[in-house]
């Protein structure tokens, strides 16, 4: 079952607003945290902090961005034929929908950085657990991915994934 435009238009809508969040929180990083020390939200717990990522998650794989840039598009084109081709357009499959918004957006969000600057710029650290510094289009991916885990171990039956994974 094919999205109507109007479905198409929402979606890309929520996108284009997702990745403004992002690259809003980036810029904002950048302008008030570089050259500057961490902002602490909650002492040892939480700060606001500029750093660059030149690799993937966790920092892995650094000044590989050719591949970065290879293994996105391939995700993306995978994730929108999903989204446009594969996912039914009605509302039991609505949480599935949002997923695929999510990804494209965290996606598309670092893809924007590594184009743009070469890097990804990330602010976010949780000092208590030491957890490396993310942002917004990270919590997007994130997101996605939990509640794409969620969705078919738990909420879907197979009868339901039938034709679209």
């Amino acid at each position: 079952m094919k999205k109507n435009i109007k479905t198409i238009l929402i979606a890309l809508i929520s996108i284009i607003l997702l990745i403004a969040i992002d690259q809003g929180t980036k810029f904002s990083a950048v302008k008030i945290l570089k050259d500057h020390s961490s902002f602490v939200i909650l002492d040892g717990v939480f700060e606001f902090t500029y750093t660059i990522n030149q690799g993937a998650a966790f920092g892995i794989l650094q000044q590989k961005q050719l591949l970065f840039m290879i293994l996105t598009g391939l995700v993306l084109v995978a994730v929108v034929w999903l989204y446009l081709f594969r996912i039914p357009n009605d509302k039991k499959f609505r949480p599935f929908n949002v997923v695929c918004i999510l990804l494209i957006s965290g996606t598309l969000g670092n893809f924007l950085d590594r184009v743009r600057l070469g890097y990804v710029v990330d602010f976010m650290y949780f000092k208590l657990i030491d957890f490396p510094v993310f942002n917004v289009a990270d919590c997007y991916i994130t997101l996605s991915c939990a509640l794409f885990l969620i969705l078919i171990l738990f909420i879907y039956k197979e009868d339901d994934l039938q034709g679209i994974l």
